[in-house]
């Protein structure tokens, strides 16, 4: 079983940056495939960005692409999310995922993955 734990997220101003992280659970981390999703109130919960296991490779959705970076630490269990320049519409709760996978292929639906974070509210005052 894998448990993830958000944090970071909170109330912001556009333009402005945050920093969320994801703590995992395991023993091996390092052959997790990590990904950052989101959800606005009323929309379903979209695809933010991936990272596979090794870090070489990263994804991101085209409304985030240039302005958040994905990262990871596997010694210390943790997968980040800096974001910068944000806008309003950013605005969402965020879920950090996991799938115990060794593929190098980003992965990009929710149902691709097997564990779910219970998400940290971002809010992005305009």
């Amino acid at each position: 079983q894998v448990q993830l734990v958000e944090s970071g997220g909170g109330l912001v101003q556009a333009g402005g940056s945050q920093r969320l992280s994801c703590a995992a659970s395991g023993r091996i981390f390092s052959s997790y495939v990590m990904g950052w999703f989101r959800q606005a109130p009323g929309k379903e919960r979209e695809f933010v960005t991936g990272i596979t296991w090794s870090g070489l490779s990263t994804y991101y959705a085209d409304s985030v692409k240039g302005r958040f970076t994905i990262s990871r630490d596997n010694a210390k269990n943790t997968v980040y999310l800096q974001m910068n320049s944000l806008k309003p519409e950013d605005t969402a709760v965020y879920y950090c995922a996991a799938k115990v996978s060794r593929t190098t292929i980003v992965l990009i639906t929710t149902g691709e993955y097997d564990y779910w974070g219970q998400g940290t509210q971002v809010t992005v005052s305009s």
